[in-house]
């Protein structure tokens, strides 16, 4: 199967919206599943099913490489010190804490979420009401000292909180960045680590999904699918290196109300033009 120069240029436009959605807090599935309804690819829906995932672990590089000094839990070089470093194995622990909520409930809703709830109105419904999630906690938040300030000093029974918050995302539209950094603001975790938690529980998350779609659709890939994964995942790194850098710097003066009305904007187009229809 050959692939025409138009897919080409559909898989580039996708993994630009994946790198740019993957960390903002307005679902990256939502927009791709939206972005789908206009320029379909044209592949298999097993095959997109699964790229629409295994895309975002091309943004998921992205924050190995930015994070690569915070998330390897080794040192080497000094030997006055210990090679391991606890605190970051002690992350890491927690991290999986935090996924085993989300693991359970894809494992067993997953298929029936495919089936029933990739539509653009449940995406649509999804980005207004956490939307509207965001700007009423932002605006609560004004009151309130965040308590946990450092990535380090989240609990084991702060992590497992977040994680059940990250099972929302299994909705799509949703977005497990945006479900995250609720749960975490709603808790009393800053922005800023709230984000970078959210970084972490990304690595683990999307390796396990990725792995689970591949296994549900096969190793039987073609050429041209092959490519489109390929072209898919480079392009969500380089747009995510740059979309983490700017988040990082964006939130350290200000708040995430700006994507709660980004959400609700875009959920009330994609209603009233399907209405339409």
């Amino acid at each position: 199967m050959s692939l025409e120069f138009i897919e080409i240029l559909k898989v580039i436009f996708i993994g630009i919206v994946e790198g740019i959605t993957e960390w903002l807090p307005i679902s990256s599935t939502g927009h791709m599943l939206l972005v789908d309804q206009f320029i379909a690819l044209n592949m298999s829906i097993p095959f997109k099913e699964m790229f629409f995932v295994v895309i975002q672990l091309g943004a998921i590089l992205a924050v190995v490489v930015i994070f690569w000094k915070k998330m390897f839990p080794f040192q080497f070089g000094n030997k006055a010190q210990s090679i391991i470093k606890k605190e970051t194995f002690s992350l890491w622990f927690k991290v999986v804490i935090a996924c085993v909520p989300g693991a359970i409930v894809t494992i067993l809703f997953d298929d029936y979420i495919e089936a029933n709830l990739h539509t653009p109105m449940v995406i649509a419904l999804a980005l207004i009401f956490y939307g509207v999630a965001f700007i009423v906690i932002e605006l609560w938040n004004k009151k309130r000292l965040p308590t946990t300030t450092r990535l380090n000093d989240i609990t084991y029974k702060t992590a497992f909180i977040i994680g059940l918050f990250q099972v929302l995302s299994i909705i799509p539209g949703t977005s497990r960045s945006g479900a995250t950094i609720i749960g975490a603001l709603l808790i009393g975790i800053s922005r800023v680590v709230a984000a970078e938690f959210t970084f972490f529980l990304a690595v683990p998350v999307m390796f396990g999904l990725s792995a689970l779609k591949i296994l549900k659709f096969g190793f039987s890939f073609t050429s041209a699918e092959l490519l489109i994964l390929g072209i898919g995942m480079v392009v969500a790194f380089v747009v995510s290196v740059i979309v983490i850098k700017f988040l990082l710097g964006y939130i350290k003066k200000h708040d995430f109300k700006v994507f709660g009305w980004y959400r609700i904007i875009l959920g009330i187009i994609v209603i009233a033009y399907f209405a339409i229809l």
